[in-house]
């Protein structure tokens, strides 16, 4: 939790110097949900993110040099500088990647998850999004798909009360979105998302009951976001008293009271160290790459593409001549 704290603090500065290219999204306030739920999973195991990534990528196991390098749109960066913070990804961890579409990972992880029984891995597919994505299609169509053919899949909804700028109040006639995967014949559980440990322990049942081939679980964090919809957000849909009340219920202070003595005081100042000088060897990294070149634009878009002899390579050739064309 104290890492993605230091790195969207540092995201943030960055962003605001002018540094950070296109939108970013932070999640400060909700490291608890990240943190707990991937602590249950393993490396080979999929996750699937919302346009608010940055911590769930970190807490998958994803380095803190290609992340940056990668927000900074550098040809060192998880996408070779060409995803950014909407669209991070990182196989490598079974990170499937942060969607700049509302609901757009719910589709990813019922692939995914079918593809683990298909292939009768023990592999679990778990799905991040947001209350907003609650309130569209591909929710309900995967959620039924994951029932029915009991997928081993999680849903874990990080309700963090604001779909952009408009309160679940307007959008809801109900308080617990959790309660919507009954009408799936689907287990749900609705947690403190401040509370990493609460997180945990439910995503790890779920974990547990997916790997055993008991279908897929629901599980709702309730949360809050500390920060706007995104960086620069004037925030007028909310006021500054609601903020600072949730603010208070600051998810690193909770563990940090939760654990008590078994954090001396020494030892966490040494991890919050330790986070400060990867952001900052991280941050030298990026600004030592180059950003990704013109020609590269449509490289990695088809399968072929790098070889012009087959029908996708000859176009993304030719695409890319273009783009270079007008770019001079």
């Amino acid at each position: 939790m104290v890492r993605i704290r230091v790195l969207e603090e540092g995201i943030e500065r960055h962003f605001l110097a002018g540094e950070i290219p296109g939108f970013a999204h932070l999640s400060i306030g909700q490291e608890a949900v990240a943190a707990g739920t991937c602590a249950a999973l393993r490396r080979d195991d999929f996750i699937a993110s919302t346009h608010r990534g940055h911590g769930h990528t970190l807490a998958k196991g994803a380095a803190m040099r290609p992340m940056v390098a990668e927000l900074f749109a550098r040809s060192t960066g998880l996408c070779k500088g060409k995803g950014g913070s909407m669209h991070i990804a990182d196989f490598s961890v079974g990170m499937l990647g942060a969607n700049g579409v509302v609901a757009g990972g719910f589709g990813l992880v019922a692939g995914a998850a079918l593809s683990a029984t298909l292939r009768g891995t023990d592999q679990v597919a778990l799905c991040f999004f947001g209350d907003g994505a609650a309130n569209r299609g591909p929710f309900h169509e995967n959620l039924n798909l994951a029932a029915i053919w009991s997928l081993p899949a999680i849903f874990v909804l990080e309700n963090n009360r604001y779909a952009s700028t408009t309160s679940t109040a307007e959008t809801m006639k109900i308080d617990d979105v959790a309660r919507r995967a009954d009408g799936y014949g689907m287990p749900w559980a609705i947690v403190d998302g401040f509370d990493a440990s609460a997180v945990h322990a439910a995503v790890t049942q779920a974990v547990a009951r997916a790997r055993s081939g008991g279908g897929p679980t629901f599980v709702e964090c309730k949360t809050f976001r500390a920060r706007g919809h995104f960086i620069g957000d004037p925030e007028r849909y909310r006021s500054k008293a609601e903020v600072a009340a949730y603010a208070a219920d600051d998810p690193i202070a909770r563990a940090r009271a939760a654990l008590g003595a078994a954090l001396p005081e020494d030892e966490y100042e040494r991890i919050c160290r330790e986070a400060r000088e990867e952001f900052a060897d991280a941050l030298a990294f990026a600004r030592a790459s180059s950003p990704p070149e013109a020609a590269e634009a449509f490289r990695g878009a088809y399968v072929g593409d790098r070889d012009p002899a087959t029908p996708h390579g000859a176009f993304a050739a030719a695409e890319a001549r273009a783009f270079v064309a007008r770019a001079q």
